[in-house]
């Protein structure tokens, strides 16, 4: 059974930082490119950011490039995310999810074919 269990949320102020993390176990954890997905309150899920299978391609969303580091370990099978400089827009439960074998589609959220229940960040003073 899959499982995406992620952890690290929690409150801060604007301008800090939080470092995600996300447990995953029940497939081979380092034949699939991962990512992160994001949905602040009333709105649908955003595409993050996105990690190839071996860590060596990334990509970030436009609205967090610069600020946030998507990294992973194969060995611990887990995936992370640097969060800093963080804005109120910030603002959403965060979800670990992993992209379909094959698919390299990785800003079509349909393409992610397991999710993580998610951890809550909430940027505020």
């Amino acid at each position: 059974e899959v499982q995406l269990v992620e952890s690290g949320g929690g409150l801060v102020q604007p301008g800090g930082s939080l470092k995600l993390s996300c447990a995953a176990s029940g497939f081979t954890f380092d034949m699939y490119t991962m990512s992160w997905v994001r949905q602040a309150p009333a709105k649908g899920p955003e595409w993050v950011s996105t990690i190839d299978s071996d860590g060596r391609s990334t990509n970030y969303a436009d609205s967090v490039k610069g600020r946030f580091t998507i990294s992973r370990d194969n060995s611990k099978n887990a995936l992370y995310l640097e969060m800093n400089n963080l804005k109120p827009e910030d603002t959403a439960v965060y979800r670990c999810v992993k992209l379909k074998y094959g698919s390299n589609s990785y800003r079509n959220l349909n393409d992610y074919d397991f999710w993580g229940q998610g951890t809550q960040v909430t940027v505020s003073s």
